[in-house]
């Protein structure tokens, strides 16, 4: 078995680091493992110098996945790369979508045993990456208020089940009360799919099928087929807005009439001020964003 880089984060809680060690151990029993702490840009540099032709693999959710691609990105050592992953996160939204086992245990044997699959990256005209998806709209609100209840209810479980995945739902009701409407027009592959004269509540752009720790936005994103999944809800009346919510949350929303699901390789917002979540990291306000499909940038580690 070839030597794993596994890189942390040095801020993780005891919890995260007694589950940790227990892959760890499945890790240890076939390979040689170098495990690397880093809390900041600058220490995850540091240690993908150090890497040198060993298999990187990330201890983390979402965020942790998205920190270390974008720092190969930026290195143009992306190409070729190939990652493992064990999900420690909240959401595990690429894990999901990957098939990669939420037992970190297991994931461990999908290191050690998996094959290796080529990843689409969704890039825009800044350089910035997206692993998963990144949506714009009451999405990016969602996102925004349902962090505050990730956090709060990440604690609270029984078993291996965690309350923390009900985040980003409950930020989706909140933000139907107050959604930020934009006035955008929207591209894919050169085409006006939607223009400024319909309002539209949400838009995502999906290399992975769920956010949230497993709210389902666009179901049939596959990170391996050169394309994105795109997802526009015009959901903007009172009532529309909580039937999309109630949909949503069943994974029904895209039967909905007032909902535009299509696939491309380039998508372009411009508009009204929208705010944006990439991988749950919030930016904004934009005015405009056009994302592009890079086929096949880098490898993932995932079940035979």
């Amino acid at each position: 078995m070839d030597p794993l880089l596994v890189i942390t984060n040095s801020d993780a809680g005891t919890s995260d680091e007694e589950t940790l060690g227990r892959a760890l151990a499945v890790l240890r029993e076939h390979a040689s493992v170098e495990v690397v702490g880093t809390s900041n840009p600058g220490e995850l540099d540091g240690a993908l110098t150090r890497a040198g032709s060993r298999r990187i693999v990330v201890a983390g959710g979402d965020g942790s996945i998205h920190a270390v691609v974008k720092a190969l990105y930026r290195r143009h050592d992306l190409a070729g790369s190939v990652l493992g992953l064990l999900p420690l996160g909240t959401g595990n939204d690429f894990a999901r979508g990957n098939g990669i086992p939420l037992d970190v245990e297991d994931a461990a044997h999908v290191v050690l045993e998996g094959r290796v699959a080529p990843m689409d990256l969704i890039v825009d005209e800044l350089g910035e990456i997206v692993v998963n998806s990144v949506h714009a709209g009451a999405g990016a609100q969602a996102s925004r208020r349902g962090a505050r209840w990730k956090t709060r209810l990440h604690a609270v479980g029984v078993g291996k089940a965690n309350l923390g995945k009900l985040g980003y739902p409950i930020g989706a009701a909140l933000a139907a009360v107050q959604p930020p409407f934009i006035r955008v027009r929207i591209e894919v592959d050169g085409e006006v799919v939607c223009d400024f004269d319909q309002p539209v509540l949400m838009v995502a752009v999906g290399n992975g099928s769920s956010v949230g720790g497993g709210t389902v936005l666009t179901p049939g994103a596959d990170p391996g087929d050169g394309r994105v999944d795109v997802m526009i809800s015009r959901s903007v009346g009172p009532l529309a807005r909580l039937g999309y919510v109630a949909q949503l949350v069943r994974g029904r929303h895209q039967t909905r009439d007032d909902v535009i699901a299509l696939r491309g390789s380039t998508v372009s917002v411009r508009g009204e001020e929208f705010w944006c979540s990439a991988d749950g990291e919030i930016y904004g306000p934009e005015r405009a964003r056009t994302w592009r499909v890079e086929p096949a940038a880098y490898s993932l580690i995932v079940p035979t």
